[in-house]
């Protein structure tokens, strides 16, 4: 902890520092806010011109000469009125005072001749900032506070460390996540591909990401099956009422698209799945002993996300949730929390995600909902988190104003934390909607309902699961899972006959028959990441055996076809990476 405190001073100076560089540069430049973030910082400006890449080698050189001088960063306290006047040509600087009550004092941070509105805290001075590890990474446009409304921003993004090793390291790390960028390998193993000119963070999947995402869904179901889950489908549209009652138009009306007027009403699509579910519900008078009702739904919603923030297929409009409901008694809760607690881990651990952590949100200031309830609910999710024995911390008053809940999060291949499960207890929807359950004793009370998503949205996932795996996803996922090669036109019989018993095995399965030389076809399958490949030529058509080539080069000769599907089966259906 004391070395994160360390690192985001030093990545807080940095910024001061590059905002003085620039200045120096452009005299009239506006400048706005500098933050320190995850594994750097960076400043937006508002500059006569737009910046080019050498831009970012002569603002680095300014600040290696300001690092040199050692500067002072010192702390000023002056009045509301002094700040004014001292930023009275700073447009942005202007709008932020102005947000501070004028009874109140402001607080800035100077070094040398440059000032910056800033509470802090900062380096002692610039002499503690190291010229050789600190490095101006990219440019990039951002609205003025995150409003597409407002001007475009210059913004330049760096990254700052102790010392130049723990630099190199990160930046090795910066290639290898350019590498297993999902937008990039989703280009060049073709697997989907997003048209702005078409609507913008809409998915368009190719027919190898089909393959994986239907590889996907399909497990999905089949545990759901049996996990004791019903599937339900919904529509994608919905009058205004229903999204009254639910209470989105209230709290989630700019996140939602424009209405569509049809047959004189308001219709909204959909930006979640839990209204409709209830009115399945409620389309039936239920017992006790109906219940739980456990049902899910792969539903696609979509939402008006802004599109600074649209982001490949980690930040979409239109997306497919893995989403479902649980509907049970109070005195079923515990055991229906810890069921799904364990179906979210089997589910994660299955694709391969082995640190996991969760999270525990309590009640918030603004709440619904008897407190009795909560305390309830809220134990209840502690207790199957501490059964399960993860490790979790806890978020104070981080719920959501209808009920608590846990968030699990993942770590891939690199080391990177995703949020990606979800459970969440709803006392809202249940009283909007007039949720009822007759019990034993005959009296009509009120269900629990808890909304559950174990991989998110598919969308994200798979962009997840993309950069984890860098493309070479284990066999059970893979769009081919296998090519067969042959050495020479005149083995292509053998190989027809191969492919064909491959795919009466129902393994994803093609056979290269052109007429590049074999090095050629072996590079292909390599560069498209596919798991197995079956090298066929005279002494394997002689014996009536394959040779096989494993993605990571590992070569078998002279196996036979019926030892080879045993082995790819039991690899598909154990869910082993190779």
């Amino acid at each position: 902890m004391a070395n994160e405190e360390k690192l985001q001073k030093i990545r807080h100076s940095m910024a001061h520092v590059m905002a003085e560089a620039v200045l120096q540069m452009f005299p009239d430049a506006q400048i706005t806010i500098g933050p320190s973030i995850d594994n750097g910082f960076y400043y937006d400006f508002d500059l006569p011109r737009t910046l080019v890449p050498d831009d970012l080698e002569e603002i680095t050189e300014r600040m290696k000469i300001i690092i040199k001088d050692d500067k002072t960063f010192e702390k000023i306290i002056v009045s509301h009125k002094d700040a004014k006047k001292l930023f009275k040509n700073q447009t942005y600087k202007q709008e932020l005072i102005e947000a501070i009550p004028e009874d109140e004092n402001v607080s800035l941070y100077s070094q040398g001749d440059f000032t910056d509105l800033c509470r802090g805290p900062h380096v002692k001075s610039t002499k503690e900032l190291k010229a050789e590890a600190f490095k101006l990474l990219s440019i990039a446009g951002a609205y003025w506070r995150g409003n597409e409304n407002n001007p475009m921003l210059t913004r330049i993004y760096g990254t700052a460390w102790e010392n130049p090793k723990e630099l190199r390291l990160y930046l090795k790390l910066l290639e290898e996540l350019k590498k297993r960028d999902h937008r990039k390998l989703g280009k060049e193993l073709d697997l989907f591909s997003l048209h702005e000119e078409a609507g913008a963070g809409l998915v368009y999947w190719h027919p190898k990401g089909a393959r994986i995402r239907l590889a996907i869904e399909n497990f999905w179901r089949d545990q759901h099956y049996k996990n004791g889950y019903e599937m339900v489908y919904t529509p994608h549209v919905g009058k205004a009422w229903l999204w009254e009652t639910s209470g989105h138009l209230d709290f989630y009306k700019e996140d939602m698209y424009p209405p569509m007027e049809m047959d004189k009403a308001q219709y909204y699509a959909k930006p979640m799945n839990c209204p409709f579910h209830i009115m399945i519900y409620n389309n039936t008078k239920h017992s006790y002993r109906d219940l739980p009702c456990r049902w899910a739904e792969l539903g696609t919603v979509y939402r008006y996300e802004k599109a600074g923030a649209l982001h490949g297929l980690l930040r979409v409009r239109g997306f497919t949730q893995d989403d479902a409901h649980i509907i049970c008694t109070p005195e079923q809760m515990g055991d229906e929390i810890l069921e799904v607690l364990r179906f979210s881990l089997f589910m994660l651990r299955s694709f391969g995600f082995q640190e996991i952590s969760a999270y525990l949100s309590t009640k918030p200031e603004k709440s619904v909902g008897e407190s009795a309830k909560w305390d309830t609910a809220t134990e209840a999710l502690r207790t199957a988190i501490e059964t399960e024995g993860l490790d979790y911390e806890i978020d104070e008053g981080g719920g959501v104003f209808y009920g608590p809940k846990i968030d699990l999060k993942i770590k891939d291949a690199l080391g990177r934390q995703w949020q990606l499960s979800t459970v969440q207890f709803d006392f809202n929807l249940p009283e909007r909607f007039n949720m009822t359950f007759v019990d034993s004793d005959g009296t009509e009370k009120q269900p629990f309902v808890v909304h559950r998503a174990l991989l998110g949205s598919i969308e994200r996932f798979f962009g997840v699961l993309l950069e984890h795996y860098a493309g070479a996803f284990p066999a059970w996922l893979a769009p081919e899972q296998v090519r067969v090669i042959p050495v020479a036109e005149n083995f292509s019989d053998y190989a027809e006959k191969i492919v064909n018993m491959l795919k009466d095995e129902d393994f994803r399965v093609s056979g290269d028959f052109g007429t590049e030389r074999l090095n050629a076809k072996i590079r292909n399958a390599q560069k498209e990441k596919v798991p197995f490949m079956l090298i066929l030529g005279e002494k394997e058509v002689e014996a009536g055996t394959i040779s096989v080539r494993h993605r990571s080069g590992k070569q078998e000769h002279g196996i036979s076809v019926e030892n080879f599907v045993a082995r790819l089966h039991d690899q598909i259906e154990s869910r082993k990476n190779e």
